[in-house]
């Protein structure tokens, strides 16, 4: 195992760490006052870019907001 072996391993566990960390806020956010449906896709997103799992799930939920009208997608916006 070398030096650059060593610092991707720190920097999947500090990415891991904060997502993880920004997600539960943001799952305890959906209970307490707060912007729950910003907070959890940004933790997801922040996972996303280590994780295959978060990539997925962070998909499915860009999805799910985009079908029930809470998130425009890049293209429904027209230009006037």
């Amino acid at each position: 195992m070398n030096a650059s072996d060593v610092l991707n391993k720190v920097k999947r566990l500090i990415i891991g760490v904060i997502g993880i960390t920004i997600l539960l806020i943001g799952i305890a956010l959906i209970v307490l006052p707060g912007p729950a449906f910003i907070v959890i896709p940004f933790g997801l997103w922040i996972l996303a870019t280590e994780f295959v799992w978060a990539r997925r799930l962070l998909k499915k939920v860009k999805d799910k907001l985009q079908k029930n009208g809470v998130v425009a997608s890049r293209g429904s916006i027209e230009k006037e």
